[in-house]
């Protein structure tokens, strides 16, 4: 079956993720995450996409973007996952010895209201979740850390949210997951399945040709 095509459209919030291959380690010290949040803010700098969250995994990454332009998510998503590779190698004295990541991306569309929100939490409480620190704003590769530090320039490339943050955004990121929230957002990590209110997720799936992410996954009655 044919792969469904990349949605790009520029007007819509996106929670991209992508894994290094067999799941083996993408970073593994602090220079391997250094090197990528540097490619971040090149990405930032050159198409002006909007990073507004982020967080580095030791096999994996997430990030939510808001991209300006159709077509912009694709282009600088297979320029950050080139460039990675690239660098990633040379770093490593891999070169030739086959791919970095697993494949394609993984994305779906965020609606800009309070989903977003709950998208937004799900990206910066990965370290929380994955029992890497005790308290999410202490994980220093995320979004949370950097916005959290008194200093401007570490959080220069990182652009407003569509919806205003919160005042109590650190203690919600401490607090327990809800588990049906979280259950609904992984489901969307695994269809590309759109992400907010159901009318809203309808629309976007017939818009874009995504009915089939809607759908329950089992064999169809009869077969």
């Amino acid at each position: 079956m044919p792969r469904r095509p990349r949605l790009a459209a520029g007007d819509l919030a996106y929670h991209v993720l992508n894994r290094r291959v067999g799941r083996l380690p993408l970073f593994e010290k602090p220079a391997d995450y250094a090197a990528f949040e540097k490619i971040l803010a090149e990405a930032h700098a050159q198409s002006r996409i909007r990073i507004t969250a982020y967080c580095l995994m030791p096999n994996h990454w997430h990030l939510l973007l808001w991209p300006r332009h159709d077509g912009e998510l694709s282009e600088i998503l297979r320029w950050i996952t080139v460039t990675h590779t690239q660098r990633w190698h040379v770093q490593h004295d891999t070169a030739g010895t086959g791919p970095v990541y697993q494949g394609r991306f993984k994305s779906f569309p965020v609606q800009t209201d309070e989903h977003f929100l709950t998208v937004a939490r799900y990206v910066e409480r990965n370290a929380l979740r994955a029992k890497l620190v005790k308290q999410a704003e202490n994980w220093r590769w995320s979004s949370l850390w950097r916005r959290d530090q008194d200093d401007a320039k570490l959080a220069a490339w990182l652009n407003d949210w569509p919806v205003e943050r919160p005042r109590d955004w650190i203690s919600r990121m401490n607090r327990p997951d809800n588990a049906l929230e979280l259950e609904s957002l992984r489901l969307s990590v695994q269809r590309g399945r759109p992400f907010g209110e159901d009318p809203w997720v309808r629309r976007m799936a017939k818009r874009f040709g995504m009915e089939s992410t809607l759908r329950p996954r089992g064999r169809p009655k009869g077969s």
